[in-house]
């Protein structure tokens, strides 16, 4: 019985460690199933960078420090940035969009436009070199929008009413507890008129098209890529294979290598991009803010 028990013993050590351990030991398994290059071709450092901007722009700060860490890397030769957003916060469309065109004087940039290239996101690419999109894409919605409500009969009915000390004849502006008045909608209207303009005129110096035509391809209108091309908003329609093939072609180098997206944020940027192709039911509402 000893001598089967020492015979069987690696076996049934083997067997005991993997029972105490199994779970660390799956959590190991699947980091190397996400993680573990597929071939030696992921181990050869790439000279062109494949960046995405998916879903609505309300934070900038991640996408822009991976553009200045491109715009300082010699290694890396074009960039082509894939964007399938309905736009979003003014600001961060515009942190996103001078990046960009500081990244376009080191090297050359593509945008494609995957889905939706609209307000903000359009916003945020219009210093690329060129703008490839997918035909069945949706462009434009140069326009900026404020939006507020009225629930003054809502409180009126539960009882409820507000109390304020303030100072400044305009703070009050945009809030919900009753109707604006006239003087608050012209404050208003005065920053969305005053945002409305810079983008236009970005748009126009960005994309070299007349300022005083803007209501041919500006004031909020919809296109399809067909139609955004006409108008001059994007360069030409292709698909993703087309748009990596205009980085190639315009960075010039002999021996084309993409960089290979980690594969758990792949994953999470699918689930992200599925639920933003929800919103195209609720394209024409969505604008920069």
């Amino acid at each position: 019985m000893e001598l089967l028990k020492k015979i069987f013993l690696p076996i049934t050590a083997t067997l005991r460690f993997i029972s105490e351990h199994f779970k660390a030991l799956l959590f190991v398994l699947l980091l190397v199933l996400l993680f573990a290059p597929a071939s030696e071709d992921e181990l050869k450092p790439n000279n062109l960078e494949h960046i995405t901007l998916v879903g609505p722009i309300f934070e900038a700060s991640e996408l822009v420090a991976q553009i200045e860490e491109l715009t300082d890397d010699d290694s890396i030769k074009g960039v082509l940035v894939e964007v399938n957003s309905p736009g979003g916060a003014v600001a961060p469309s515009i942190e996103i969009a001078y990046a960009i065109k500081r990244l376009q004087t080191k090297k050359p940039v593509v945008v494609y436009a995957s889905g939706i290239l609209a307000s903000g996101s359009y916003y945020a690419s219009i210093w690329a070199d060129k703008i490839v999109t997918n035909p069945g894409a949706m462009v434009g919605s140069i326009g900026v929008i404020l939006e507020g409500a009225d629930i003054s009969k809502l409180m009126e009915t539960i009882g409820v009413k507000t109390q304020t000390i303030q100072a400044g004849k305009y703070k009050k502006v945009g809030t919900m507890d009753r109707a604006w008045t006239d003087y608050e909608v012209n404050e208003l209207n005065k920053v969305i008129q005053g945002t409305y303009q810079m983008f236009v005129a970005d748009v126009a110096s960005a994309r070299g098209l007349d300022v005083n035509k803007s209501d041919l391809y500006a004031n909020a209108h919809i296109f399809t890529a067909a139609q955004a091309k006409d108008v001059g908003l994007v360069d030409t329609l292709g698909v993703l294979y087309d748009a990596k093939n205009e980085v190639i072609k315009l960075s010039g180098v002999a021996e084309p290598i993409w960089n290979q997206e980690d594969k758990f944020e792949k994953f999470m940027k699918k689930l992200t991009s599925e639920a933003v192709s929800n919103l195209h039911i609720y394209f024409p509402a969505i604008t920069l803010r």
